[in-house]
């Protein structure tokens, strides 16, 4: 019901997407509980995995939690601009950490430098390859 919510009120901000089946925290696979927008507009428009994690991803898995008590993991494909919800499933705080230390595209319209303005989280390593947006 989520996944379906999520593809009809999302297409506007996230483009074409279609219901999935995908894990959930019990170990079982979810029918129709995860959404796979196919190419996602605002991490084609924003040119930043920056932005897609810390202005989209991460507020969003948890308004859902918070607001909702639904667990959502996101999973952007910056390779294929395709991000793969999974309603029923808990983030992992390894790959939330290897979100937020995702280097910067060669496209990226900061060119590395506004990584303090996003977070001051201490957990993000600081290395020149990652997005300047993202520290």
């Amino acid at each position: 019901m989520n996944a379906r919510m999520a593809k009809v009120v999302g297409v506007w901000l996230m483009g074409e997407s279609e219901v999935n089946d995908c894990e959930t925290d019990d170990g079982t696979i979810g029918i129709n509980q995860g959404l796979l927008v196919k190419r996602c507009r605002y991490l084609e428009e924003s040119k930043c995995a920056s932005a897609c994690v810390n202005s989209c991803k991460i507020p969003t898995q948890k308004f859902f939690m918070e607001e909702m008590g639904l667990p959502l993991t996101m999973e952007p494909n910056y390779e294929t601009g395709e991000c793969q919800f999974k309603f029923g499933k808990s983030p992992d705080s390894q790959e939330e950490f290897d979100a937020k230390n995702t280097p910067c595209f060669s496209r990226c319209p900061s060119s590395g430098t506004l990584r303090t303005w996003h977070s001051k989280s201490s957990e993000v390593a600081s290395t020149q390859q990652q997005c300047g947006l993202m520290e």
